[in-house]
């Protein structure tokens, strides 16, 4: 399990037409009171478990179930363009800037672009949520920073078992957070608590595409303003490779709790 204590701090850009990112904004409506607490934007903890597109970008991605996108919604993330435009009501200006994502787009050689805090806002208030604008800029800090997580342990699952393909990149992506994984369902019966999203990631290997499953927790704070999030990211078991690398992985795992150490490692 690797762990991260400070987000990575991908250059910033103004608003365009890139595609949006793969996080969905409404999972962290319920986590605003943490995201919202004394320490300074941009320093959340998280730990990245590896167990574990509209054109005018925006998250929340669409809970439904897939099928053909309806009229004026992005097929890769079926969202519609969030505007940079005030809510109504709003009590304050938001920033309308965007940050570039270390992400790759498999439509085209660009990265992944992360809302502006004003997206992610109108995002908010599109899905019915009531957030203070304070805690805005907090959370589209925490929801970069594990974008940004999950897709640095995508990359050390492929690193490990695909290693041939040096042009990885995320194809698609939908937001599941009512669909239990496998996993989550088996850990919450006996006691642990069920994620407060899902994701499936389809990732472009090399023109293989590979769905990966991603769940994310939140943990207890490690100190006042210092939030924890877990995410648990694997090949989602749909394939005899995936089947292989998940079965290597727990194998590795077990070798590492019994003896201390990877398989690999040892002369």
């Amino acid at each position: 399990m690797s762990s991260t204590d400070h987000p990575s701090k991908p250059s910033s850009s103004a608003s365009s037409s890139q595609g949006s990112c793969p996080v969905d904004h409404t999972s962290f409506a319920g986590l605003s009171g943490k995201a919202a607490l004394t320490k300074p934007p941009g320093h959340p903890s998280a730990t990245a478990s590896s167990s574990s597109n509209s054109t005018g970008g925006g998250c929340p991605v669409d809970h439904g179930k897939g099928g053909p996108a309806p009229g004026g919604l992005n097929p890769l993330n079926m969202m519609p363009k969030l505007s940079q435009d005030a809510a109504q009501g709003q009590e304050a200006a938001l920033p309308t800037n965007r940050t570039q994502s270390s992400i790759p787009r498999s439509d085209d050689k660009s990265t992944w672009e992360y809302p502006s805090p004003q997206q992610f806002y109108n995002a908010l208030v599109r899905k019915g949520y009531e957030t203070p604008v304070k805690e805005i800029t907090t959370m589209v800090d925490i929801h970069n920073f594990l974008n940004e997580a999950c897709w640095d342990e995508v990359r050390k699952w492929e690193k490990k078992y695909h290693c041939d393909c040096k042009d990885l990149k995320l194809k698609k992506f939908q937001g599941r957070p009512q669909d239990l994984t496998p996993k989550a369902r088996m850990y919450s019966w006996f006691g642990v608590d069920k994620p407060f999203d899902r994701h499936d990631w389809t990732v472009d290997r090399c023109g293989e595409d590979v769905r990966y499953v991603i769940d994310y927790y939140s943990s207890p704070d490690e100190a006042p303003g210092m939030p924890v999030f877990n995410v648990d990211v694997r090949p989602a078991l749909d394939s005899p490779s995936a089947i292989f690398d998940r079965a290597r992985m727990g194998a590795q795992r077990m070798w590492e709790k019994v003896f201390g150490g990877a398989p690999e490692d040892e002369e």
